[in-house]
């Protein structure tokens, strides 16, 4: 798991957004709608990060359509030090 979190946030320049992805849906599991307004991005591009985060079992979700949330994994929680340590070394 500590591998595929270097990875997907810091591998691509997509990390930062990656990164305020997994902590607003720790502090509460949101839709991508909903990630979208509250992190003032493109619908898309959250579900692009999505997508990516869910591939590499760093995000899971429940429920199905517009209503599917999204949360972290049991893995990314026992490693979520790491995720903070990684995000204070990203570019703001």
């Amino acid at each position: 798991m500590e591998a595929v979190l270097w990875y997907v946030l810091t591998g691509t320049r997509g990390g930062p957004n990656r990164v305020r992805i997994l902590r607003a849906i720790d502090d509460r599991p949101r839709n991508a709608n909903q990630l979208a307004e509250h992190l003032d991005l493109d619908y898309t591009t959250v579900r692009h990060h999505l997508d990516v985060l869910r591939d590499h079992d760093v995000v899971e979700r429940t429920g199905d359509g517009y209503g599917t949330v999204y949360y972290p994994t049991e893995g990314t929680q026992r490693h979520w030090d790491l995720v903070e340590e990684i995000a204070d070394g990203l570019p703001v």
